[in-house]
């Protein structure tokens, strides 16, 4: 597979303090630079920004997929299959509350993944993945 180049992404968070606790503590994002209204983070190698917006609700929407309510919109990273397991047990272990507990869809296929949905402290809806066989991540 092609190396990608990384994405930027912005997103609001109501309560900065507890962004950073998140993103370092919980995700081991790496902080890069901050102000008092933002904080830029290593994300995976790609650049998260978490901008404060004080009235941000998080999200209000779900989809039904494959029978579970996928919250809209949402955002994350495709991960090392060995590594998504590492931080679905870490995630466990700190109270993580999932919105899709850690699965596995679609076991033996081409597509064959691990999921997992949660919630930042903005509500902000995150999903990890990782694929079987990363090359078949745009399989059908």
């Amino acid at each position: 597979m092609n190396q990608i180049p990384p994405f930027h992404l912005a997103i609001p968070v109501n309560d900065i303090d507890r962004a950073r606790e998140f993103y370092i503590n919980i995700l081991s994002c790496r902080e890069v630079r901050s102000t008092d209204s933002w904080i830029n983070f290593n994300f995976y190698g790609h650049q998260l920004v978490v901008h404060v917006y004080p009235n941000h609700r998080g999200h209000d929407h779900s989809n039904i997929v494959n029978g579970h309510s996928v919250p809209v919109p949402h955002f994350g990273i495709v991960m090392d299959w060995d590594d998504w397991h590492l931080l679905s047990v870490r995630l466990k272990k700190s109270s993580v509350r999932f919105v899709i507990e850690p699965s596995i869809r679609n076991k033996g296929k081409a597509g064959e993944q691990a999921s997992m949905f949660f919630l930042d402290p903005s509500g902000n809806a995150l999903e990890f993945k990782a694929f079987k066989d990363v090359g078949k991540l745009f399989t059908i």
